[in-house]
């Protein structure tokens, strides 16, 4: 709930209370990055910024899982209480994490802002939140490959999703425009996957593919 609420606490202080220092509604202009006096001024250039980037992201997640910090991570994310009594200061390593998420979500946030090149606070909605939420779910929780896996899986969905309504668009022109199932369609399916994903892999992408490289090591033996 306190997640929920600062959706729309944050973007409201933001544009009203805070104006003068933020520029309130007033969108912020992005010059293209540059980079030893290259200008990387489109999406095709700009690829080759977010890619690296993102990698070295992975690499570095994954590997904290693998250290001391990471071990204590797990710890309190399974049962907060056992990692207190093990002698795990839970405070403080959920205020590490809550920084090392911020540090993230700043790096994702200063590329969406280059990519966009104009950027407000009417560009972070609960939709976008709700589909971030989606994709840990649908590529699995606690895993860094699961986030990769979702962003993957439910973009790819989203973009199936769109071309499949202009297609029904195109072929029943009057009755899809009676029920605007343009519009309705990608939401419609988009809640029906993350609930099958809910209720049969809850543990999302990532298990499914341990498991699949578990049973490819393990090939032609059943054990």
């Amino acid at each position: 709930m306190a997640t929920l609420a600062a959706q729309f606490i944050i973007p409201a202080l933001i544009t009203h209370p805070l104006a003068s220092i933020t520029g309130g509604t007033n969108s912020l202009r992005v010059p293209p990055p540059q980079i030893g006096g290259i200008s990387f001024d489109s999406p095709q250039s700009l690829f080759y910024i977010v890619i690296p980037i993102m990698i070295l992201s992975i690499y570095f997640a994954e590997n904290w899982t693998r250290t001391g910090i990471g071990r204590a991570f797990v710890a309190v994310r399974d049962d907060d209480l056992a990692a207190e009594v093990m002698g795990i200061n839970v405070f403080g390593y959920k205020l590490l994490a809550f920084f090392l998420c911020s540090v993230y979500a700043g790096m994702a946030g200063g590329l969406w802002a280059y990519w966009l090149r104009s950027i407000n606070p009417e560009h972070f909605t609960l939709t976008d939140s709700i589909w971030y939420l989606g994709m840990l779910i649908a590529g699995g929780m606690g895993s860094v490959p699961g986030a990769v896996f979702g962003a993957f899986f439910l973009r790819v969905l989203n973009h199936f999703l769109l071309d499949f309504s202009l297609f029904l668009t195109s072929l029943f022109p009057g009755w899809a425009s009676s029920t605007g199932i343009q519009q309705a369609l990608p939401p419609v399916i988009y809640g029906l996957i993350i609930v099958l994903f809910l209720v049969f892999e809850p543990r999302g992408l990532a298990h499914r593919w341990e498991i699949i490289k578990a049973a490819y090591r393990l090939r032609p033996f059943s054990y």
